[in-house]
C-alpha cells in the first residue's frame, strides 16, 4: 500500500464511562475460519477489489503510461494532485452517509445506491482515459482521472459504511480482511496487470510510444469494474442505521462533522496535536517518493513487462508479508515499536532506490529495491491501521476514519506534486535522498506520541 490506507474495522476507543463490552464466545478453529466463507466476506472481497482499482490507475500507472508518451516530469508531479480527492474525501462524507439519491436510493437502498453511482463514475472515468491520448491532448486524461479520482474516494466513503452494517463486531475483521485481501489483487491487476496487458497489446514490430496499446490495457480496466456493479446489484442493502432527526440544517451540520471533532479533541485534550501532527506526516517518505518511481523505472530503460513482472511477483509477496509481519509485532510488542519500525524502514528504502539510479538497468538491483521498499511498506501500514483504529470512536467511526485516512494523505500529496520539479532541478539521487531525510521528524513524533501514552498509562 503506497498511497492510500484500506479502510479497517475500527477499535472502539476506551472510556472511563464506558460499560465493559462482553467479551464474544470462543470459537472453535474451523468455526474461525467458516466466516470467511459467508457471503457477506465474500462479497466484501469483490467490492474490496473494486475500491483498490481506481487508485493506481490515476497514480502509479498513469504515471508510467504519462512518461512513455514524454511528458515532462514536472508536468507528471503536478498531475498527482488528482489523488487530493482522496485527502478531502471526509467533505463530502457526511453527504454520502446520510442524502438518499433520487429513484437509485429507492430501489437500492442508501448504501448500494452510493456504491453504484460511485463506480459508474469511476468505469465513465476510466473509458475517458482510454479514449484520449495524453501527447496529443492532455486536458481530456487529466480531466477524467480526477472523475476517476472523485467516483473512487466516493466509493470507499460507500462501501466503509456497508461493510460496518453488514454485520456484527465479531465479524467486523473477517470483513476487513477479505476487504484488503480483494483490495491489495486489485492493485497487482491495476499495476502489473495494467502494464502486462499493455504490452501484450502492442503491435509487433514497431518501436516507440503506442497510445492504443494504451487505450486498450485501460478499457480492460473499466471492465473489470463490473465484478464490483455485479456485486453491489446481488447483494441485500444492509438494516438501515436509525438516525436521529435533526431540527435543522445547523443541527445536521453538528451531528455530521463538528460531534466527531469535538469527540477527538475532547478524549485526547494536549495530545491532540501532537496526534495529528502523526497522521498528516506518517507516511509522507512513501507518498512523495511513489509518484517518481515510474517515471524513474521508464528513465532507467526498464520496460513494461520486467517492472509489471518484478512488482506482480515480489512486491506482492513482499508487501503481504510484511503486512503479517507488521500485524504479528504490533500484537507482540506493541503497535508504537512498530510505528517506529516502519518508519525508519520506509526512510531507508528510499535511500536504495538512489542506489539503484546509479546502475542502470540492473532487473537484479530492480528486484532487490522493489522487495525491501513493498516488505518496509508492509509493515508500516499494518502498525499505522492499527493505530487509527484505536484512536476511533466507534461512536463516529466511519466519519472519524475518513478524517484520519484523509488527513495522512493531504500533505503528502502536496508536496509529491512538486516531485518532478526537484528531479529536473537535482536529479534522481538527490530526490530519493530528500524523501528518505523527510521521514526524520517522523520518528521524533513517533517517540513523542509513544512517550505521551506511556504517560497516560501510568497516570
Amino acid at each position: 500500500m503506497s498511497d492510500s490506507i484500506p479502510n479497517a474495522a475500527a477499535a472502539p476507543s476506551p472510556s472511563p464511562s464506558s460499560a465493559v463490552p462482553t467479551p464474544p464466545p470462543r470459537r472453535s478453529w474451523r468455526a474461525a475460519f467458516r466466516v470467511y466463507r459467508e457471503p457477506a466476506s465474500l462479497r466484501m472481497a469483490a467490492l474490496g477489489f473494486t475500491a483498490g482499482l481506481p487508485l493506481l490507475l490515476v497514480l502509479g500507472t498513469l504515471s508510467f503510461w504519462l512518461r512513455e508518451a514524454g511528458i515532462d516530469r514536472t508536468t507528471i508531479g503536478y498531475l498527482s494532485w488528482v489523488g487530493l480527492a482522496y485527502a478531502f474525501k471526509w467533505v463530502w462524507a457526511p453527504l454520502v452517509d446520510r442524502m438518499p439519491i433520487p429513484l437509485l436510493t429507492r430501489a437500492l437502498g442508501r448504501r448500494r445506491s452510493w456504491l453504484l453511482l460511485a463506480q459508474c463514475v469511476v468505469v465513465a472515468g476510466l473509458v475517458g482515459m482510454a479514449l484520449h491520448d495524453p501527447r496529443a491532448d492532455l486536458g481530456p486524461v487529466v480531466w477524467c482521472a480526477l472523475a476517476v479520482a472523485f467516483g473512487s474516494a466516493t466509493q470507499d466513503i460507500a462501501l466503509d459504511a456497508f461493510r460496518i452494517e453488514s454485520a456484527d463486531a465479531d465479524r467486523q475483521a473477517a470483513l476487513a480482511a477479505t476487504y484488503q485481501t480483494g483490495y491489495r489483487l486489485a492493485m497487482i491487476w491495476a499495476g502489473a496487470g495494467a502494464l502486462w496487458i499493455a504490452a501484450r497489446a502492442e503491435t509487433a514490430g514497431t518501436a516507440g510510444y503506442q497510445p492504443g496499446a494504451w487505450s486498450f490495457a485501460y478499457c480492460a480496466m473499466a471492465a473489470s469494474m463490473a465484478i464490483g456493479i455485479a456485486t453491489v446489484l446481488f447483494s441485500p442493502e444492509p438494516a438501515p442505521r436509525a438516525l436521529p432527526p435533526a431540527r435543522d440544517a445547523a443541527e445536521w451540520l453538528r451531528g455530521a462533522l463538528v460531534d466527531p471533532f469535538a469527540d477527538f479533541i475532547r478524549r485526547y485534550r494536549g495530545q491532540a496535536l501532537l496526534i495529528l501532527a502523526l497522521i498528516a506526516t506518517y507516511r509522507i517518505s512513501d507518498v512523495v517518493m511513489g509518484i517518481m518511481a515510474n517515471p524513474f523505472y521508464v528513465d532507467m530503460g526498464f520496460t513494461k513487462d520486467e517492472v509489471a513482472s518484478v512488482t506482480k511477483v515480489y512486491g506482492v509477496a513482499m508487501t503481504l508479508a510484511g503486512a503479517f509481519l507488521g500485524g504479528a509485532l504490533t500484537m507482540r510488542v506493541g503497535v508504537m515499536r512498530v510505528l517506529m519500525l516502519g518508519a525508519v524502514l520506509s526512510s531507508l528504502s528510499n535511500l536504495l532506490f538512489a542506489w539503484l539510479g546509479t546502475r542502470g538497468h540492473d532487473v537484479a538491483g530492480l528486484i532487490a529495491v522493489v522487495s525491501a521498499d513493498n516488505l518496509a511498506g508492509g509493515i508500516a501500514s499494518a502498525a499505522f491501521i492499527a493505530y487509527l483504529s484505536a484512536l476511533t470512536n466507534i461512536q463516529y467511526s466511519a466519519t472519524q476514519y475518513a478524517l484520519f485516512s484523509s488527513m495522512m494523505l493531504l500533505l503528502p500529496k502536496w508536496l509529491a506534486g512538486f516531485s518532478g520539479v526537484y528531479v529536473d532541478a537535482h536529479g534522481y539521487g538527490a530526490f530519493f535522498t530528500m524523501t528518505a531525510v523527510l521521514g526524520l521528524p517522523v520518528l521524533v513524533l513517533v517517540a513523542l506520541a509513544a512517550r505521551a501514552r506511556l504517560r497516560e498509562e501510568k497516570a
